[in-house]
């Protein structure tokens, strides 16, 4: 008999991989999902808890590590507690089976007679027999899951503690935790002087004049990368200014015309890929009506408060690496070859950072201190972006431009419906381009431009086209993705992927096509939504905001839907705004459903930063540049949401224990912008059309109709 196990579980069986149990009875649990700040180390704790009947502080959860954690690929798409919690759940209730086993055999009984409620194990007849700790020696967990004599069955959530953040003390109380405030004995302090401009290369620099300056230890030139190590941060920075201002360079590469970036995306040499072709027909008939519209979003920045850093030490075999990469089995492995290491000679461990959700520059400035370590050898390095670096040289989320038409029959519900967009791919992260992929690397190796971003396949979600495809029952679905070949900007994941313009577009098409057809926005796509979850999202949300109720002048109210990946978290979204010298949104109303909620107080948490900063990207963020460089690289050019501007946020949980966890992460990062810009268009009556709502766009949408 076969046991299927968990995705990660079956890729990692050995228990001894997941858990160890202390004679003293703390457990210590391994898993190869990583902190950003979203709180899976208290979810998966949370149901190690729970599966092994022991009481909250008995389990300690361990950073990631490449040498002696589960790999669990990278922390992404909102898939922790689907991928990551099912492994560990079924680990620790194999776990807690071998342990019943071991007490039954203590008192010569039935596993199936005993029971373990806070770490004590009882026999039928409330006798304490042992506890975890008793029976640790006992219990060999170098074994593989799926024992098929082991008749595993889970405890119930109602058993589940609601266990509080774990991580949140430290980042209160301003306790030292991030990797920014690792310190080692020893340490040194690199800097790397970036060229002034993509794809601009080094013709000189004064590597002797950096050398004789106060504290500098040795200086880092090979192709297009130069750094500078000191023995103290500030010495490292002031001669690492010394060489930007001193070294030589050749002209850029041309950059994309900033006014005119829809066009630009259209010119490029691209992969096309026909995602869904049912032979949309839009030829009309008698009672027909056709509409179009292009809807588009600039480059986007993760915008991290605290910029990429991480520290790295070589002994001349061994490289030790910490980082806040959301992907230290990839990273470690893009490493490796990149330095010629031998396999398993680089140990990657994650140490949180601020947070990303993509692919930011934490992989970057991992690679640098490694090359740098490598390179001066036997002391630890630690390397720190600046802040223009990090919003000059990041990879963001990409531009994107999209067409949507559609064909209503005479009864006013949608038939045909066609899709087109182009975009750069969605991740360059390390392990998925085939060469080049870390940004030293490329510079190290004097490239013009990095290899262009790749989209992820069906399986994974897409990434360009991820939601490009519509949720509601229409008859006809035609969707064209265009992947540009080329990337004078660099790019890669950011939260949510291609689901950020292709959610906006839809959804805010769906409100012309009913604003067109004098149909509400909420009946409108309810004729057209036969999933009953779904259409319980968009009623919970329309009921909690009032929808329908008269708003004040220069007030609106927009409504928009998604299922995220089409088959993920539902949500519905309602915003509500003032459209007077600015758009200002006041409140969202959110109604999710994510399947079975591990931690509530978790999923309101993923939901409401979502929402914030889905806030931020539809009214403030867009990365700017010129012919030659970007040029929004402080947080005046590059602004994002102020505390003053976070609107109130009223999340509306629909609980689904019997169905597996979605996932919550990314769940509101395409309707929060459309059902603000349906309500911009409530407020205003002006359709906006391209991302962000300033007040230049909707200036421009308003000039746009005269």
């Amino acid at each position: 008999m076969t046991v299927e196990l968990p995705q990660t579980l079956a890729a990692n069986p050995l228990l001894s991989t997941w858990l160890t149990v202390h004679s003293d009875g703390f457990i210590d649990l391994r898993f190869g999902k990583v902190e950003l700040g979203q709180g899976i180390v208290t979810a998966l704790t949370q149901i190690a808890i729970n599966e092994l009947g022991v009481k909250p502080g008995t389990v300690r959860p361990s950073a990631t590590n490449t040498h002696h954690s589960p790999d669990e690929g990278i922390t992404a798409g909102s898939m922790s507690v689907a991928i990551s919690g099912a492994s560990v759940r079924r680990a620790c209730a194999e776990v807690r089976h071998l342990f019943l086993r071991a007490a039954a055999q203590r008192v010569d009984l039935s596993p199936a007679g005993l029971r373990v409620v806070a770490g004590n194990f009882f026999d039928p007849s409330g006798n304490r027999i042992a506890t975890y700790g008793d029976l640790a020696a006992d219990v060999d967990l170098d074994v593989a899951a799926g024992d098929p004599t082991l008749a595993v069955e889970f405890l119930g959530s109602a058993q589940m503690p609601d266990l509080p953040r774990v991580d949140l003390p430290d980042k209160i109380f301003g306790r030292p935790r991030f990797v920014h405030d690792l310190s080692f004995d020893g340490m040194l302090h690199g800097r790397v002087v970036r060229p002034p401009r993509p794809g601009a290369h080094l013709l000189e620099a004064p590597v002797d004049r950096a050398l004789a300056m106060p504290g500098v230890r040795h200086v880092v030139l090979e192709g297009d990368f130069l750094a500078v190590i000191a023995a103290r941060e500030g010495e490292a920075v002031g001669a690492a200014e010394l060489l930007a201002a001193t070294s030589s360079w050749t002209p850029s590469a041309t950059l994309p015309d900033h006014a005119d970036l829809s066009a630009w995306l259209r010119e490029q040499p691209v992969e096309t890929t026909k995602v869904r072709a049912d032979g949309a027909d839009h030829r009309g008939g008698e009672g027909t009506t056709t509409m179009k519209a292009t809807y588009a979003k600039p480059f986007v920045a993760h915008g991290s408060i605290a910029p990429s850093c991480a520290i790295a030490n070589f002994d001349g075999k061994r490289l030790d690496i910490w980082t806040h990469s959301q992907g230290v089995f990839t990273l470690s492995a893009a490493i490796t070859a990149a330095l010629d290491l031998d396999k398993g000679d680089v140990v990657v461990q994650h140490v949180e950072g601020a947070g990303s959700y993509g692919h930011n520059s934490a992989d970057d400035v991992a690679f640098d201190a490694a090359l740098l370590a490598v390179r001066m050898p036997g002391q630890p390095i630690r390397v720190q972006w600046s802040r223009a670096d990090e919003l000059s040289w990041e990879p963001f989320g990409p531009a994107m431009v999209s067409d949507v038409e559609a064909t209503l029959g005479p009864d006013g519900i949608v038939t045909d419906w066609s899709y087109e967009l182009w975009s750069n791919g969605h991740t360059a992260r390390p392990g998925y381009t085939p060469t080049r992929g870390l940004l030293g690397d490329s510079h190290r190796a004097g490239a013009d431009e990095l290899p262009p971003s790749i989209d992820p396949p069906a399986a994974r979600g897409l990434g360009s086209a991820r939601n490009a495809e519509p949720y509601y029952d229409f008859t006809r679905i035609d969707v064209t993705a265009h992947r540009l070949l080329t990337m004078p900007i660099r790019v890669s994941a950011l939260r949510s992927l291609g689901a950020h313009l292709n959610i906006f577009a839809l959804e805010s098409f769906m409100d012309e096509l009913a604003h067109a057809t004098d149909r509400d926005p909420l009946e409108f796509r309810l004729a057209q939504l036969s999933d009953p979850r779904a259409r319980n999202v968009l009623t919970t949300a329309a009921d909690a905001a009032g929808w329908g109720k008269p708003l004040a002048d220069n007030a609106g109210r927009g409504i928009a839907f998604a299922r995220y990946k089409n088959r993920g978290s539902y949500c519905a979204v309602i915003a509500d705004v003032e459209a007077k010298e600015r758009v200002r949104v006041t409140r969202l109303t959110i109604a999710v459903d994510v399947g079975r909620v591990i931690s509530e107080d978790g999923v309101r948490n993923q939901i409401e930063g979502g929402a914030i900063q889905a806030t931020s990207w539809a009214l403030r963020e867009r990365v700017a540049f010129d012919r030659e460089a970007i040029t929004s690289t402080d947080w005046d050019s590059y602004p994002i949401l102020r505390f003053s501007e976070v609107p109130h946020v009223d999340v509306h949980l629909i609980s689904q224990p019997d169905e597996p966890s979605l996932g919550a992460g990314e769940a509101t990062q395409g309707p929060i912008p459309a059902a603000i810009g349906n309500a911009v268009f409530g407020a205003i009556g002006v359709r906006v059309r391209d991302l962000p709502f300033t007040v230049d766009s909707v200036a421009a949408a308003i000039d746009a109709q005269f």
